[in-house]
């Protein structure tokens, strides 16, 4: 599980932008946000929220990044229904193990592997400055964005 003050693993990303980034030296400031599904009310909205703030993140010279395991076809869908200016990645599995965002959840007993929602962010360098975890959508982009501006 990588943490604040780790370096981020030697990983490359493509985004559905068609943007790749190595997360161990990514050469400006990267959000990565880690979301359970396309198209599901809290996943919706944090990407909203992202993409209403794109622009300032653009200027703060950070780049943002949302992952689930959706495929790119879903967030194709998902990109074009909403509008969203933030680029998506498909995880096969290899970032979120790598980052602990896989984990057990529970539902109405049942327990399942799933997404847990947490953001990273990881300087120029590699070095991951933040990390939430267990994030709770309401104010959390804007959150981001000011520790963004204060990297």
């Amino acid at each position: 599980m990588i943490d604040q003050g780790q370096q981020a693993p030697a990983l490359t990303v493509t985004a559905t932008d068609g943007s790749s980034v190595d997360l161990a030296a990514p050469g400006a400031p990267t959000v990565l946000y880690f979301y359970p599904k396309d198209d599901t009310s809290g996943c919706t909205r944090e990407a909203q929220d992202f993409t209403a703030l794109a622009s300032e993140f653009a200027a703060a010279g950070a780049r943002v990044i949302g992952v689930s395991r959706d495929s790119d076809k879903s967030h194709a869908k998902f990109i074009a229904k909403y509008d969203l200016q933030v680029p998506l990645a498909t995880d096969d599995g290899a970032l979120s193990e790598a980052f602990g965002t896989w984990v057990e959840k529970s539902m109405y007993g049942r327990k399942y592997m799933g997404m847990e929602r947490s953001t990273f962010l990881i300087g120029a360098d590699g070095v991951v400055l933040r990390a939430w975890r267990k994030v709770k959508v309401p104010g959390h982009a804007a959150e981001v964005l000011k520790a963004v501006q204060g990297a």
